[in-house]
């Protein structure tokens, strides 16, 4: 099904209630929870050194993924952030500084770049692998509305404001919802307040089928400060390249953590 197809359908999911909006004032509470969880967190499966670039959200700028690269700068990768500014959405020059970026990491290190997105930078990141699949080893996503339309978002207003573009002309130009040709995992929160968390679902994929999605119990604003989503995201990364297997929800605590996103 084409994006115009989709669009056509108007079955799209609404974006967040009143309700989950205001739950995303736990997100302080997300990031202390940062500190008892750090035993478990140092326990997470250590990388192989590769390249990663995280893409921060609407708005936010690299200080807003500061912790999470420092994670996995402990966990053994190359982490670094987008190195521009505050993401106000894709005006002149962003894709293309961004795509720059993947391509010089990529020649310099003379291996695939992970890519990590947080919210909108989870489309850049998306994107980007369906570009530049020759450079990019996987891509994670926190809370992306790729599988929505402005309706879908709380954030639709904000980021006309912020970007000067009309969202429903801006994603007419791209397939947001196709699969990159590269593993893809979608982490979200069903108590997302700023996306509806049916717009990160990534659709099984014929051409690709190493795509899955993988649910925490997180607010939006909290999605890249939350441990559960912090772990989630080194399990991924850790795979070696080539050997990508799916999420594995275990019993215990941890199916807790991981609700199982087909229920």
């Amino acid at each position: 099904m084409t994006t115009r197809q989709q669009r056509d359908t108007g079955n799209h999911p609404p974006a967040p209630s009143p309700w989950l909006i205001a739950m995303e004032f736990r997100a302080p509470w997300e990031l202390g929870l940062l500190i008892p969880a750090w035993p478990l967190l140092r326990r997470a499966p250590v990388g192989d050194g590769h390249s990663v670039i995280v893409f921060p959200g609407l708005s936010a700028s690299d200080g807003s993924t500061m912790p999470m690269r420092s994670f996995l700068e402990n966990l053994g990768y190359d982490a670094s952030g987008w190195n521009q500014g505050f993401n106000f959405g894709p005006r002149a020059g962003v894709l293309q500084a961004a795509r720059q970026q993947v391509i010089d990491t990529f020649q310099m290190t003379g291996n695939k770049v992970s890519l990590v997105g947080w919210s909108l930078g989870g489309i850049y990141a998306r994107e980007l692998a369906k570009e530049l699949p020759d450079c990019v080893r996987g891509v994670v996503t926190m809370g992306t509305p790729f599988a929505g339309l402005q309706q879908s978002t709380n954030a639709s207003r904000l980021y006309e404001l912020t970007s000067g573009r009309n969202i429903h002309r801006e994603v007419e130009q791209f397939d947001l919802p196709g699969a990159p040709p590269v593993p893809t995992t979608s982490i979200f929160s069903r108590t997302d307040g700023v996306v509806a968390w049916p717009a990160s679902i990534q659709a099984p994929c014929q051409d690709n089928p190493h795509t899955e999605n993988v649910e925490v119990i997180a607010s939006h604003v909290g999605l890249g400060l939350n441990p559960s989503a912090w772990w989630a995201l080194a399990d991924r990364l850790s795979q070696p390249e080539g050997q990508w297997k799916r999420f594995e929800r275990k019993r215990g605590l941890h199916g807790m953590i991981f609700p199982d996103p087909s229920r």
